[in-house]
């Protein structure tokens, strides 16, 4: 007859469902650009881990309508809009460190009398045209 107990689990490094706790360091840290990155919608999964939520509850919360954001369902799919996520950590929804299509210290404008588009109907045409 064996007198050997069985062992029992490090509640540091065990869950009570019997799986190992995730390693934070190998947990991916969620940035504003990474968080950018994903598009224009996302997984609730992926939601979830930017929220710090498990799935299982992220699914609960969204079944119930109580996720932290707006929930898009498409059948039985779960869709996230990114910039609801980025509104709800107070995040601006666009880099604010990228600069505009113009180059940075200038701005666009329109000027009428320097469009380079073809003259209309009326209009006397350009110099050097």
């Amino acid at each position: 007859m064996s007198t050997a107990t069985p062992t029992q689990p490090d509640p540091a490094t065990r869950r009570r469902t019997g799986r190992p706790r995730p390693n934070p360091a190998e947990v991916p840290q969620w940035t504003a650009e990474r968080i950018r990155a994903l598009g224009p919608v996302t997984d609730l999964a992926t939601a979830a881990g930017i929220f710090g939520l498990s799935s299982s509850t992220a699914y609960a919360l969204a079944a119930h309508g109580r996720f932290p954001v707006p929930v898009l369902r498409f059948g039985n799919r779960y869709r996230i809009p990114v910039a609801a996520i980025l509104t709800a950590l107070h995040l601006p929804a666009t880099d604010p460190t990228r600069d505009d299509l113009t180059g940075p210290g200038r701005h666009a404008s329109i000027d009428p009398t320097q469009s380079p588009g073809p003259p209309g109907p009326g209009t006397p045409p350009r110099e050097g045209s």
